[in-house]
């Protein structure tokens, strides 16, 4: 891939981009024992491994009747009780052949017994119990049938949700190793910006970016300090990426990257590091910068709002996530079909803001909002994913498109 490609007129995929910051991604961060109700969302550090085999015996599916299943006649039968055993009981009888026990979920199942038979389906009578005909093996949790000790429970590089919380949890996992979150460094460039709350002069705006992104970065886990505007000055913009390189362990800036613009932030990442600046084919979002500023990563995204959020999400969420530790990192798109038709092929690969929308069938449907400008955050609001059109491609209502939920593209 070219290195400043300041004044090329091609236009790299964005699949290829991605690959080659994928393949530029540093070092995960320092690993950290944390305690496990601590330990959500964070990314696993190492492979783990089933302290045990779960479950750990054969156990009750369902409240019922544990017996052997050979002492049912095919038609079933009458049998007598011989006790009862509930979740956390110990030290078990044998079962003695020709009888039944009464049984809870849970609960361990006493020697000699195979099957259980749901209670709804028995008749208790006087000192037994009347049992349908029942399979060997029905109702019964097999030791070792879900994990086997040693086997592996989750892989590093997985992020912990709930889940895995839970499952770590059940397998008396009070810590757990991960990595420390990624700390980002976040600017923005730009004089005419200036911060919600303050009057806007002729020709300011505010500044959406730094919110935006911000909350981007801490939705996908990571730490972020968030520095003032840079003034358009080279002094001031080099000391100012000089210090955020200092401090954290990559640095995410917005504006200042469009091609054969003349800016100072091009110029003192220059100076400082290393420089790439790449037109992707993506609508929105064409200019994408990267490099290094005092040996640490720097992404440079689009200043158009809606076009920061969408190169955020689609090109610097995988390289951020990859630094962070993340083994998975690509988003799955969904085929579903489309209630628009788009007629007009396009040079650029298209992400169009849309929801989702069930028809009287219930079978979910892809809309998209009216207004697609780089600079509208509205439509994004609005929706709750992005449609996602290749380059060329045209497309009919009632086609199937590619849509990538906001829900997963925030974590």
């Amino acid at each position: 891939m070219s290195g400043c490609g300041c004044d090329g007129s091609n236009l790299h995929p964005v699949d290829e981009v991605i690959e080659h910051l994928l393949s530029r991604a540093p070092c995960p961060p320092k690993v950290e024992q944390v305690a496990l109700v601590d330990a959500l969302g964070r990314v696993l550090a190492e492979d783990l491994l089933a302290p045990s085999d779960v479950p750990a015996w054969d156990n009750s599916a369902m409240d019922g009747y544990a017996l052997r299943a050979r002492d049912l006649p095919i038609e079933g039968g009458f049998l007598p009780l011989a006790g009862r055993i509930a979740a956390g009981d110990s030290g078990l009888t044998p079962l003695a052949p020709g009888q039944a026990v009464r049984i809870f979920t849970g609960a361990p199942l006493p020697p000699g017994a195979d099957t259980v038979v749901a209670q709804e389906d028995c008749q208790v009578e006087g000192s037994g119990v009347w049992l349908p005909a029942a399979k060997q093996g029905a109702h019964v949790r097999q030791r070792g049938e879900e994990l086997t000790n040693g086997s592996l429970l989750l892989s590093a590089g997985q992020r912990l949700r709930p889940q895995e919380i839970g499952l770590l949890a059940s397998m008396g996992f009070a810590q757990v190793a991960v990595y420390r979150p990624l700390r980002v460094g976040l600017l923005s460039s730009g004089d005419e910006l200036r911060e919600p709350g303050e009057v806007l002069q002729p020709g300011q705006i505010y500044n959406a970016n730094r919110f935006t992104l911000g909350a981007v970065l801490r939705s996908l886990g990571m730490q972020v300090h968030d520095y003032e505007v840079m003034a358009d000055d080279l002094a001031a913009s080099r000391d100012a990426l000089s210090l955020a390189a200092s401090e954290w362990d990559m640095l995410l800036t917005s504006g200042g990257v469009s091609v054969g613009e003349e800016d100072h932030l091009k110029q003192a990442i220059r100076e400082l590091g290393e420089l790439h600046l790449w037109r992707l084919a993506i609508q929105p979002g064409k200019p994408l910068a990267f490099g290094e500023v005092g040996g640490k990563p720097w992404l440079g995204l689009p200043g158009n709002p809606a076009a920061a959020l969408i190169t955020a999400l689609i090109v610097a969420r995988p390289f951020l996530l990859r630094a962070q530790g993340r083994v998975e990192v690509l988003p799955k798109a969904l085929p579903l079909p489309a209630v628009f038709s788009w007629t007009q092929p396009r040079p650029r690969r298209q992400y169009l803001r849309a929801r989702l929308q069930a028809d009287a069938s219930g079978q979910l449907q892809v809309h998209l909002h009216p207004r697609q400008g780089s600079a509208m955050l509205s439509s994004a609001c609005w929706s709750d994913g992005l449609a996602v059109i290749e380059i060329g491609q045209t497309l009919q209502a009632g086609e199937a498109v590619s849509y990538l939920s906001f829900a997963e593209l925030l974590q």
